[in-house]
């Protein structure tokens, strides 16, 4: 899926479950590739509870999500943390090459009914107009934290800072 420009992945370890949103550019080979027997991908900066996942449990799972498409592609698989300096550096991204790399064996592909998808109309443009009524993250982390983290100047540095911090 090297032109979807969003996944899911999903792993699974001691502490419980994770799914992580992850993206780039369409067609960039942030998503899966051939390599050899394995497919690799670098969802940049992996988080450690992330990696941790992997390392004690190598289950996981893929789920892109097809602009334009009612459907999404899902792939099972086992994977690993890589720091080869040579598979890091392949997935340089304006000059920044990631920390780590989760190289993965696919076990399983296949399309998922994604009624769900058709149902929200996640790809018509307008339907971008219901986040405007959704709380946004500072919101939520304010609330969580009795103020103490997030609110309104969270919301509006976060374009800046989402920027500064791409890659």
């Amino acid at each position: 899926m090297d032109k979807s420009p969003f996944a899911a992945l999903a792993t699974c370890g001691p502490e419980g479950l994770d799914c992580s949103p992850r993206g780039e550019p369409a067609g960039l080979r942030s998503h899966p590739r051939r390599e050899d027997a394995d497919d690799a991908g670098s969802p940049r900066q992996q988080p450690l509870r992330l990696a941790a996942h992997i390392v004690r449990d190598p289950r996981v799972a893929l789920l892109f999500l097809i602009p334009g498409s009612g459907s999404t592609l899902r792939i099972n698989g086992r994977a690993h943390v890589s720091t080869d300096p040579e598979l890091l550096a392949s997935f340089k991204m304006e000059g920044k090459a990631p920390r780590t790399v989760i190289v993965m064996t696919v076990e399983e592909v296949y399309f998922q009914c994604a009624r769900a998808i058709v149902r929200s109309d996640l790809w018509i443009p307008t339907s971008a107009l219901i986040s405007e009524a959704c709380r946004q993250p500072g919101q939520i982390l304010a609330e969580m934290s009795d103020n103490t983290i997030g609110g309104e100047k969270y919301d509006r540095e976060w374009p800046e800072r989402a920027r500064q911090t791409m890659w």
